[in-house]
């Protein structure tokens, strides 16, 4: 059975898409921790992070690094804080969370809440800064 993350890149489930290539998928957070907090999954559907092979792991880090950058040069912070916890989705995922503190990462803190159209807009002003 596909996951949700399938659905999503094979879109049969719509999202607010930052960027992908042939092996990688970006994409925000519809229960996101602070504005920009973006996925990025692998294509090839696989549970658990550590059992991408080596190449695919290093692949997801660098992608993950073009759309960490394209957030940052958009969304006010200090940094993007990079998060692997794979218990709530079993597809492999990255989280990056724009934050200025240790807890702004926080995944108990309470989720934020967009209108459709201010995701749009902040999908596409980060796309627009993604170099791939």
């Amino acid at each position: 059975m596909s996951t949700i993350f399938s659905k999503i890149i094979n879109g049969e489930i719509p999202c607010y898409k930052i960027a992908e290539d042939d092996n990688y998928f970006a994409f925000l957070d519809i229960s996101p921790l602070r504005a920009g907090h973006t996925l990025v999954v692998p294509k090839r559907e696989t549970d658990y992070i550590f059992d991408l092979d080596d190449d695919s792991l290093a692949g997801m880090i660098v992608f993950s690094k073009k759309i960490a950058l394209a957030i940052r040069s958009v969304i006010p912070c200090n940094r993007i804080g990079v998060a692997i916890l794979g218990l709530e989705v079993p597809h492999a995922h990255i989280h990056l969370v724009p934050m200025d503190s240790m807890e702004d990462i926080n995944f108990k803190n309470p989720k934020l809440k967009f209108s459709p159209e201010e995701f749009s807009e902040t999908a596409a002003k980060i796309s627009r800064r993604v170099i791939l």
